[in-house]
């Protein structure tokens, strides 16, 4: 692994730049156009295609696949693909992935779960003879079994159109040939100093000890090779082969409970997505184990509110959706689980009678209970979405969980791997409990918005916790308040923890004393209210229009 450094005048450049910027952001950034609407830009408008990431590379390569002929599902695993070079902090494929994918003319939509399971000897018991008195938060013991490469061969088989050779290609160029790192992932890149202690992590992201600044190019040769691997024998290398002999030698090594056997029975799962029906639109979320469903709880519960008369991101509106997300969170901390362990009562949950119970529980002047503590939450990420000229569509999460994930790089394959099973819960009461051959609890869920039978938005919020939260806002802004799809995204969000309620700064010291009021603790979340990206099909003329949040550093392109 090696990087090439910057000019030392380029950075010192960009040192004074994000000086100016921090101290004086009011007075440096230019008044907005009249007519935009509030919103940083416009939303990307294109009839032929269009793919919205987290960094525009991946959003290129996207394009790229979409232009040489590809469908939304090529394009999506291409860059998904690219992401795993270019935002090494948030996903490689040594994590998850989860997707809905439309196919137009099978008018067909299914889930993909493509999470990993944990070793078959892995167990509480098991863990705290080693001396663990929780599910580890990375190491070896929070390592499942990588699902995001089956996932990529098992959307292709399914619904692509180009071989895994094709679309993995513009990831293996920018490993092999480098990338110039931007500003958001730089800021992220500093997370790597606490996994220093391992040599192959070290030696690929932190070349001379430290973690790469915005504009050094970064190459990752190693995990090119790797995906030449994959490109070249298939998915199951990674499974069977090559780099899973290479992954297990070294889990073995660090004392992990992972067997060839583990990896070789590994597989995805083709599912039905669980829904709702909100204000006359369909919402669409994966089951468990995913929080799909804390998302259609809140909105079964709001929907009983004329929430667009209290006034967007008001007090009283606020005070409503943080409730509203304390009882849904009550119930995903108890039922989302590995269904082949547990069978969660999704009728019941899902059923707007259900909602109306929990909504007598609200109290509108008064903060309820704050939501009891759930399995352990990651916040690293990559969320994309891509629908192509014949409105084939894919919403696609893909994650190693944590910052650099388990913190460990599998010897020379250049691949981290993730620290899922920090999902686990040590309650063996809990139906997360960590047992055997068992997917965790996963905070990853793409969404899918359905009008009158056809789609209307595909969309998602990375960043653990805060995804289901964020869905529900950004759905709102966009049914309940009539925004765009880049407006939707761009305005102030909060996010309840158990600990309290963070505001962004747009929320006003009107709103937070209020809030206040009515007895929400209030406590600070810089830069964690997750990152938002989105496709809309207009009804009438079947355009596209892209969203993407400005807190990363993606866009949304067409064509």
């Amino acid at each position: 692994m090696f990087y090439l450094k910057a000019s030392a005048l380029t950075l010192a450049s960009a040192i004074v730049f994000a000086t100016v910027m921090t101290v004086h952001s009011q007075q440096s950034i230019g008044d907005k156009p009249a007519k935009n609407g509030g919103r940083t830009r416009s939303a990307v408008r294109a009839m032929n295609g269009m793919v919205a990431t987290s960094q525009p590379l991946a959003s290129a390569a996207g394009l790229r696949i979409l232009q040489q002929g590809g469908n939304a599902v090529d394009a999506a695993v291409a860059a998904a693909a690219v992401l795993c070079v270019v935002e090494p902090m948030m996903v490689s494929p040594g994590g998850d992935l989860f997707a809905l994918v439309w196919d137009t003319k099978k008018k067909e939509l299914k889930a993909l779960n493509a999470s990993g399971r944990s070793p078959k000897a892995a167990s509480i018991d098991e863990l705290k003879k080693r001396g663990f008195t929780k599910t580890p938060p990375d190491g070896i013991h929070s390592v499942t079994v990588p699902g995001a490469v089956d996932g990529w061969a098992k959307l292709l088989e399914r619904y692509g159109t180009m071989k895994l050779s094709q679309v993995l290609q513009p990831a293996i160029d920018y490993a092999e040939r480098g990338f110039p790192v931007t500003d958001v992932i730089a800021a992220d890149w500093d997370n790597a100093l606490q996994h220093k202690a391992n040599a192959d992590f070290a030696a690929t992201f932190l070349p001379n000890g430290k973690p790469l600044e915005p504009g050094e190019i970064f190459i990752n040769k190693n995990l090119a090779n790797t995906l030449k691997l994959v490109a070249a024998k298939g998915s199951r290398v990674f499974y069977t082969g090559e780099i899973a002999q290479k992954i297990l030698k070294f889990a073995q090594a660090q004392g992990g409970l992972h067997t060839a056997a583990d990896f070789a029975a590994h597989t995805s799962n083709w599912l039905d997505p669980i829904s709702t029906t909100y204000r006359g639109h369909t919402v669409y979320e994966l089951p468990p184990n995913n929080q799909g469903l804390a998302v259609l709880e809140m909105l079964n519960i709001l929907e009983g509110y004329d929430v667009k008369s209290l006034g967007h991101n008001s007090a009283e509106y606020l005070h409503l959706l943080v409730e509203a997300k304390k009882l849904a969170y009550a119930d995903r901390a108890w039922h989302i689980a590995d269904p082949a362990f547990y069978k969660a009562p999704l009728d019941k949950l899902l059923s707007k009678e259900y909602a109306a119970e929990l909504r007598k529980k609200i109290d509108a002047g008064k903060a309820g209970s704050d939501t009891p503590p759930s399995s352990r939450g990651g916040e690293d990420t990559v969320y994309l979405t891509v629908v192509d000229k014949d409105h084939n569509s894919v919403s696609f999460i893909q994650s190693i969980f944590s910052a650099f994930g388990s913190g460990l790089v599998a010897g020379d394959t250049g691949v981290i791997l993730h620290n899922r099973g920090a999902g686990f819960s040590f309650d063996p009461n809990n139906p997360n409990k960590l047992e055997g051959g068992k997917r965790p609890f996963h905070t990853l869920i793409p969404g899918m918005v359905f009008h009158d039978g056809k789609p209307w938005l595909t969309f998602g919020v990375m960043g653990g916790d805060m995804q289901a939260q964020g869905h529900a806002q950004v759905l709102m802004n966009l049914i309940d308040f009539g925004m765009d799809v880049q407006q939707a995204g761009e305005q102030a969000r909060f996010r309840h923890f158990e600990s309290g309620l963070a505001l962004e700064s747009a929320i006003g010291a009107d709103v937070r004393k209020l809030l206040e009021a009515k007895g929400h603790k209030l406590t600070i979340a810089p830069g964690m209210f997750g990152g938002y990206q989105a496709i809309m099909i207009d009804p009438k003329t079947g355009a596209l229009f892209g969203g993407s949040d400005p807190r990363k550093d993606g866009c949304a392109i067409g064509w």
